[in-house]
C-alpha cells in the first residue's frame, strides 16, 4: 500500500477532516449569497464575479486548520511514531501526507469558488456574471492552486510546531494580521507587506479583476509581481518553509 494511500485512510478516519471541507465550501458559497442576495437595481446590475468571492480566505483559513491538524494530531496522540516505523524515510511520509491534504484543499478551492459563482449567478440574476477573461478564470480556478499551497503552508507549520493551538494561531495570525501590521513600519512597511507570501497569493487572484461594487482598490494596491510570478513566489515560500520543516522533522525525535 502507498504513503499516499495510507495518509488518505488516516485522514478520513476522523471527523474534523469532513467539518473542515463542510465549513469550508459553505462559507465561500453562504457568502456570495449574502452578498449577492440583497443586490437591487443598479447595484445588481453593476455586480461583478469578484463580488461573488468575498469568503474565499475564510474557508482558506478553515482548510490551512485543517492540513495543520492532519499533522499535529498525530504527535498529540503519538500514532506519528508508528507512522515513522513504518516508513523510516520521513520525508517521503511527510510529503506523502502534504500531497493529499495539498490535493483536497484545491478540490475544495474549486468547489468552494465555482459554487459561489454559481449562487452568485442565480441571486443576481440581472448581473453580468459570465467568466469571460482570463482575469476572471484566475480568479475562480486560481482559488484551487491558492487554497493547495496554503496547505502546504500549513502542513510545514504543523511538522515545525507540533502542537495544534500553536500552529493554528500562526496560520490564523500570519495572513490576517501579522501581513497587514507590516504596513506600519515607517519608511519600508509598504514595501515590505507586498513581498508578504500572502499578499502575493492574493496578488495572483486579485489583479486585473473588475472590483465593481467592492470598489477600485479592493485587490489592494501597487502589486510586486505580475500574477503568475506573484503565485511563483507564493510556492516558493511553501517549499522554503516546508523543505525546513522536513529538516527539522529528520532530526528531531519523533
Amino acid at each position: 500500500m502507498s504513503v499516499i494511500t495510507v495518509e488518505r485512510i488516516k485522514l478520513f478516519s476522523t471527523r474534523s477532516p469532513w467539518w473542515c471541507m463542510i465549513v469550508a465550501a459553505v462559507l465561500t458559497v453562504g457568502f456570495a449569497a449574502l452578498t449577492t442576495g440583497f443586490l437591487k437595481g443598479d447595484e445588481e446590475r453593476q455586480a461583478t464575479i469578484f463580488i461573488t468571492q468575498p469568503g474565499a480566505q475564510l474557508s482558506q483559513m478553515v482548510m490551512m486548520v485543517m492540513a495543520a491538524l492532519a499533522v499535529t494530531t498525530e504527535y498529540r496522540f503519538g500514532t506519528i511514531r508508528t507512522s515513522f516505523q513504518a516508513v523510516p524515510q520521513r520525508a517521503a511520509l511527510l510529503l506523502g501526507k502534504t500531497a493529499v491534504v495539498a490535493f483536497l484543499s484545491g478540490i475544495i478551492g474549486l468547489i468552494a469558488s465555482f459554487g459561489a459563482w454559481g449562487v452568485g449567478s442565480l441571486f443576481a440574476s440581472n448581473a453580468d456574471l459570465a467568466i469571460k477573461t482570463g482575469a476572471e478564470w484566475r480568479l475562480l480556478a486560481g482559488q484551487g492552486l491558492v487554497f493547495a499551497i496554503s496547505a502546504v503552508f500549513a502542513v510545514a507549520v504543523g511538522i515545525l510546531i507540533r502542537q495544534s493551538a500553536g500552529a493554528i494561531a500562526i496560520l490564523i495570525l500570519w495572513p490576517l494580521l501579522v501581513e497587514n501590521l507590516v504596513n506600519l513600519i515607517p519608511k519600508i512597511g509598504d514595501d515590505l507587506a507586498r513581498w508578504a507570501p500572502f499578499a502575493n497569493g492574493s496578488s495572483f487572484l486579485n489583479q486585473g479583476q473588475d472590483f465593481g461594487l467592492a470598489g477600485a482598490n479592493a485587490g489592494g494596491s501597487q502589486y510586486a509581481l505580475t500574477p503568475w510570478w506573484a503565485l511563483l513566489y507564493f510556492l516558493g515560500w511553501a517549499v522554503a518553509l516546508m523543505a525546513v520543516a522536513l529538516f527539522s522533522a529528520s532530526k528531531r525525535d519523533a
